[in-house]
């Protein structure tokens, strides 16, 4: 089974896109470090290597985790499988 993202920490809301060539529509499958398990995700979006997917549904105001850390504040809504980027989220620090 290829893996198509990854994530560190089980209590990341996103993803990272370690492959080429995500489509809207395509079923992803991604590793959890933490306890060596698998989940899917259907992406929404088209998401590119190195970007993050929405791994659940996530409110406006929401803090986003990425390898475990606070990366950022959700600045409008995102639906799970949805692509994650400078769009939709911004830094807390200014």
């Amino acid at each position: 089974m290829a893996t198509h993202f990854i994530v560190h920490d089980k209590k990341d809301t996103v993803g990272v896109i370690v492959v080429e060539g995500v489509k809207a529509g395509q079923t992803l499958t991604g590793w959890v470090m933490e306890d060596d398990s698998t989940i899917a995700v259907k992406a929404l979006d088209p998401v590119p290597l190195g970007h993050k997917i929405a791994l659940g549904d996530i409110k406006k105001g929401d803090t986003v985790f990425k390898y475990g850390h606070d990366i950022g504040r959700v600045v409008d809504k995102i639906g799970k499988g949805r692509h994650v980027h400078v769009h939709n989220v911004k830094t807390k620090r200014w």
